[in-house]
């Protein structure tokens, strides 16, 4: 199966429970969300216009809004050039496609799998990936993409955001542990000490968005 990639990289991962894992990330191209302070922009649209070859991607080095279909065969002998095993298919909006041939083949060759997804689509992966869902508003599938989620991180810019943290904790009624993520906007000062209180005071976790303090990608 082929998937639109926008990029490939091994790098620290900065957020959520895997926070500090090495990881080998695989970008998707295309959202619908365009959430004001998304960090990836560029993967917004799969224009024609920048869709450039496979040789392109994996050599590129610097973020931008080129990408290019590959299949999960050609995804796989990229990742076997470095020694992490641990592999995030971020976005974008990765739930925009069908993860489950990536995921099983990836899980095949010993690699662990982790999705990003804002949950606007159902989650289509194996049963073994570990889904991180950062919820949105008003959106069709929320309920099944929280019964699939193993963690939900909010990102958080001011106290009153606490209050759909709250909305959407309340919907969940099966008894799945899952980690609940607080994750300060854009390293915000005020907002980080609104995180830090709700996470002491619910037992939950900060998620600081390690590898912007780190200054890598």
């Amino acid at each position: 199966m082929y998937y639109p990639i926008n990029e490939i990289f091994q790098t620290i991962q900065g957020e959520g429970s895997y926070t500090g894992t090495p990881s080998i990330f695989i970008r998707l191209q295309g959202c619908p969300v365009h959430c004001p302070w998304c960090d990836t922009k560029y993967t917004w649209m799969c224009s024609q216009k920048e869709n450039v070859s496979v040789k392109e991607i994996k050599n590129k080095n610097q973020a931008n809004k080129k990408w290019s279909f590959l299949h999960e065969k050609d995804i796989l002998r990229i990742l076997k050039k470095w020694t992490t095993k641990h592999v995030v298919i971020s976005g974008g909006e990765t739930c925009l496609y069908n993860l489950s041939n990536i995921t099983k083949t990836l899980e095949e060759e010993d690699y662990q799998c982790q999705i990003e997804t804002s949950g606007i689509k159902n989650i289509i992966c194996s049963l073994n990936t570990w889904v991180t869902l950062s919820p949105k508003e008003n959106i069709k599938p929320l309920y099944t993409s929280i019964i699939r989620s193993n963690e939900i991180k909010f990102p958080i810019f001011k106290k009153e955001d606490l209050l759909y943290v709250y909305n959407i904790l309340s919907k969940i009624k099966d008894k799945k542990k899952r980690i609940i993520c607080l994750q300060p906007i854009s390293q915000n000062e005020k907002a980080l000490n609104i995180c830090i209180k709700a996470c002491i005071e619910n037992n939950w976790k900060l998620s600081v968005q390690l590898h912007k303090y780190l200054k890598i990608q």
